[in-house]
């Protein structure tokens, strides 16, 4: 910027245009010692065979550079993010989870796993609507505790028994 002489810059793309004049003849063409003497441009195409295309990851660049945040979710199934809640799914109520926020824009954009499968959208809270919220648990079956499940006679079933060898005795 020192070398620069404003009287000379008309506009912008003025500006840009001694920007890049600047960066094709001097800077790339100067040897760094930083680089072992190179220049930038020879080390630049020194490892070009080694600079490979996103390919198919190019569509989901943007996702690849949010960030991921751990968060309780609470009883209410709300997390809170820079100080602001956010609800996600019921079912995650009492697990730890990752949200997955723009950083940029400072929003919640999802929820995932610790394996980063997504479980739901996080969106801002609503008070009211909370308060009314249907809260039920789903609880897979195959989760019971195997002590809670009785495998033999109970209560019920020996008062059942005596119940109709009783009436047979009659």
């Amino acid at each position: 910027m020192s070398e620069i002489n404003p009287a000379h810059i008309l506009d912008l793309s003025d500006l840009n245009a001694r920007l890049w004049a600047w960066i094709e003849r001097i800077y790339h063409q100067t040897p760094h010692s930083g680089l072992g003497g190179m220049t930038p441009l020879a080390r630049y195409q020194k490892d070009l065979l080694k600079i490979r295309t996103l390919g198919q990851r190019a569509a989901n660049l943007d996702a690849i550079f949010l960030h991921r945040v751990t968060r309780f979710v609470r009883k209410d199934g709300t997390v809170s993010y820079l100080g602001n809640r956010f609800e996600v799914p019921y079912e995650l109520s009492g697990q730890t989870v990752q949200l997955v926020v723009d950083p940029h824009r400072e929003i919640v954009v999802g929820v995932e796993n610790k394996n980063g499968d997504s479980l739901g959208a996080a969106t801002p809270l609503d008070a009211l609507s909370n308060l009314q919220r249907e809260r039920r648990k789903t609880v897979p079956t195959d989760t019971v505790a195997p002590s809670l499940i009785r495998t033999g006679p109970n209560l019920i079933e020996t008062a059942l028994a005596k119940y109709y060898n009783d009436k047979e005795e009659f």
